[in-house]
């Protein structure tokens, strides 16, 4: 994930370049605006320390991340808040205005987290990715891999134990059934392997 850090002079002058090239930012994935498409969107921390290692502060950043959810007007279909990582599944109406309304929940978590801590100036998050929902499967396979995510990450052993996810909403609303119907029809396999590590 970090490899950028270990090439060599030229290899990273190469990369920026291509990035260039195809009007790509130089040092992060682009984010296309295709207004109303569902996509998910992963926000880690900054070399994936568990800086949202207490229960408290997940609980308290996963209400601030809601919060700016509905803020933007940005309707979130599942998510999930890890210590070192979150994940939502959201409809995005622009994408400027939520990358600024992002990079505002980042601001404004991190100066919180950083006063608490007594670590002023240190980075707390690293940028966002986000990838569009290709088909009705990708999106319930996302889904379904957003409330996998803490029994892939060793934090739970059942979607039910992590309290930190829409997996609760899901049971009040949907049921059971219709959970463990999702995750029949759409398995999450090997969803993720390369790039949620």
């Amino acid at each position: 994930m970090y490899d950028y850090r270990k090439w060599t002079t030229g290899q990273r002058a190469s990369a920026v370049a291509e990035r260039i090239e195809h009007g790509y930012p130089w040092h992060g994935p682009p984010h296309l605006n295709t207004p109303g498409e569902y996509r998910i969107v992963t926000g880690s921390c900054f070399e994936h320390r568990p800086i949202l290692s207490t229960l408290e502060r997940l609980q308290w950043f996963e209400g601030e991340l809601l919060s700016a959810m509905k803020s933007l007007n940005t309707p979130c279909a599942a998510w999930v808040v890890l210590p070192n990582h979150y994940h939502v599944l959201v409809s995005i109406a622009d994408m400027k205005t939520f990358s600024r309304g992002m990079g505002m929940l980042h601001g404004k978590t991190s100066f919180e987290m950083n006063g608490n801590d007594g670590t002023r100036g240190r980075r707390v998050w690293y940028r966002c990715m986000d990838r569009c929902m290709r088909s009705e499967a990708h999106y319930y396979t996302t889904l379904n891999y957003i409330h996998n995510n803490p029994i892939k990450h060793g934090y739970a052993r059942k979607w039910t134990d992590w309290p930190y996810s829409s997996i609760h909403w899901y049971l009040s609303t949907k049921g059971r059934e219709w959970l463990l119907d999702a995750w029949r029809s759409y398995p999450v396999l090997n969803y993720g392997d390369k790039w949620d590590v």
